[in-house]
């Protein structure tokens, strides 16, 4: 049998390789290996490694610990092998098996948001999509391959039936439905479709109390499931995630009667702000955190809301929502009740991987997180946090790597395609950079991201007009997103319309007298404006204030006027210091 984790493939017959690169594993390593990886998230002892590595041989006291310090240099990147002090080693990351005869392919599945008839929560449809969607992809063995949430939903803003959805994204089989108020009941009509030819392959209308919501999930997962494979969701393990408190409570449905009704009313809750937190609005997201604190004290056990609450604090941090002090307090809390957080809430580990890089300015707890987190798919909140601490580290090759492979899974993703051009912008590729904001702008002409992204690159490349008339559309849509207003300001700034620059700049002052106003991206204007010493200061603030894009700054070709600035490499050497810490010291298991 053969194992893949993270980058790497251990083949039945003892190659292992690195992306396709072999890699070279003795013996004695290649046997603490497999039996680590056939033992993954158990503890293996010293005494069971060394009889499995050199059998009744004699061997050193120390062999165990030096052979397995010599196997977690040739598995690095990923840190993958914990010490569990005094009691032995366990393979801490996911490793997904294989071998034997191949097995066909397994069909690719497209999950629309459900259509919400009068009466339902606007939330509900996609929000019962969202979670069909992640218990199917996480159910084991697999019965479909579940294709990527935001593209599929993206295409189905745009008004695209369902059949064509599947053609765009090349999907084998369309799940679509709606949910209907009957009396106390939810119902549900939900259908499959072939995209080969768009024939329906069953149909299926259910009726579930409308206090069992999780139950109401349950019932479909099981129908796709027994509609594909022949089979139902598996009780065993349904109820092993149940004593876990793995991913979701949607799993208890099958003893849905039973459930406190704290825990129902925790799961509605969790359910409403998960579909609310993503909507880039600042009183929506706001109170969705406000409900996944809730969620927290209703329900402790409930995993799900957790990573949200951590994903969530993350954004409004970045958005300029969250002072980032808050949202590092929000990260570590959520995180803090759960035992065993790479088995138990793996996703949660790109958030605290950035808490530690840009709050605490711990380089080497960072990456323990991120390497512990490195086999995880794609998901647009895990992959934005990947690819932002790579942005930070000013590794551009990297952050652009992890977004066109994110892209190619999810290529209907604006925010992916936004950030492409980002990276590029960073990383001094400016043609490529304009290219791209170019195609991200034709495909998704009205997205947040596209617009904000695209102003700062047209306008630093020559074309101002275009970026004012991106970045003050974006302002008026969003006036309460204050990063929006600084890129205003900025493409008029290049446009030679400093007064109007500068009232922004007050304006945006004068808030931050009455509340948190996120200003890091306010130096590229003072820089374009000439004042250089405001630039400075602002940056000086970002530092000061741990602001998540504070280390992207320092790259910015905006600010390149600043570089031979004393101040200005005294804050490059933050970022020097961490790295230095982490090739020095990295952080033990």
């Amino acid at each position: 049998m053969g194992f893949r984790f993270g980058g790497f493939r251990l083949d039945p017959d003892g190659t292992l390789r690195l992306d396709g690169t072999p890699v070279p594993l003795p013996a004695p390593e290649l046997a603490g290996l497999r039996l680590l990886l056939e033992r993954q998230g158990q503890v293996v002892t010293r005494l069971e490694l060394k009889q499995a590595i050199w059998g009744d041989e004699p061997a050193p006291a120390d062999s165990v610990s030096k052979c397995l310090t010599s196997l977690r240099k040739r598995l690095e990147p990923a840190k993958c092998i914990q010490t569990v002090y005094r009691r032995g080693y366990r393979f801490c990351m996911k490793a997904r098996p294989f071998g034997g005869a191949p097995s066909a392919p397994l069909p690719r599945l497209a999950i629309l948001p459900f259509a919400n008839s009068f009466g339902i929560p606007e939330y509900l449809g996609p929000a019962v999509a969202q979670e069909v969607g992640d218990r199917l992809a996480a159910a084991q063995p697999a019965a479909v391959s579940v294709l990527a949430r935001e593209s599929v939903f993206a295409l189905a803003r745009r008004g695209l039936a369902p059949r064509r959805i599947g053609e765009t994204l090349q999907a084998d089989l369309v799940l679509t439905g709606s949910l209907h108020l009957v009396s106390s009941c939810y119902r549900l009509h939900a259908e499959m479709i072939r995209v080969e030819d768009g024939g329906p392959i069953w149909l299926e209308d259910r009726l579930v109390d409308r206090s069992q919501l999780a139950g109401l999930e349950a019932e479909l997962v099981n129908l796709v499931t027994f509609r594909i494979s022949g089979s139902p969701a598996g009780e065993a393990e349904s109820a092993a995630r149940i004593a876990r408190g793995d991913w979701s409570i949607a799993a208890a449905a099958e003893a849905a009667e039973e459930q406190l009704p704290q825990r129902r009313e925790a799961y509605e809750l969790f359910v409403r702000a998960r579909y609310e937190w993503q909507s880039l609005e600042r009183h929506r997201m706001q109170d969705a955190l406000q409900s996944l604190l809730q969620v927290a004290a209703l329900d402790p056990g409930l995993i799900a809301a957790r990573v949200s609450l951590a994903h969530l604090c993350v954004a409004q941090a970045y958005y300029g929502f969250l002072p980032p002090a808050v949202a590092a307090d929000f990260v570590h809390r959520a995180a803090e009740p759960v035992s065993d957080l790479p088995a138990r809430a793996e996703a949660i580990l790109p958030a605290l991987g950035w808490v530690n890089l840009h709050f605490d300015r711990n380089l080497p707890a960072a990456l323990w997180w991120l390497a512990r987190s490195g086999h995880l798919p794609h998901d647009p909140w895990i992959t934005r946090a990947r690819t932002l601490v790579a942005l930070s580290r000013h590794r551009f090759g990297e952050a652009a790597d992890l977004l066109q492979a994110a892209i190619r899974v999810d290529p209907w993703s604006a925010w992916l395609q936004a950030r492409l051009a980002w990276t590029h912008h960073l990383g001094g590729n400016a043609a490529l950079s304009v290219e791209l904001a170019r195609r991200a702008l034709e495909r998704f002409p009205e997205h947040e991201g596209t617009r904000f992204f695209g102003a700062i690159i047209f306008a630093w490349n020559g074309e101002a007009g275009q970026a004012v008339d991106l970045a003050h559309g974006l302002a008026q849509r969003l006036p309460y997103l204050d990063p929006a207003a600084a890129v205003h300001a900025y493409a008029l700034a290049m446009a030679g319309r400093g007064r109007e620059a500068r009232a922004i700049l007050d304006r945006l002052e004068w808030l931050g007298r009455e509340r948190y106003v996120m200003n890091t991206f306010a130096p590229a204007v003072y820089a374009a404006l000439g004042e250089h010493e405001a630039a400075l200061a602002g940056l000086r603030a970002a530092a000061d204030s741990r602001c998540p894009w504070f280390f992207q700054m320092l790259a910015d070709p905006r600010l390149k006027l600043l570089a031979e600035r004393p101040e200005f490499q005294s804050m490059l050497g933050i970022l020097t210091g961490m790295e230095a810490d982490a090739e020095r010291d990295p952080m033990e298991e």
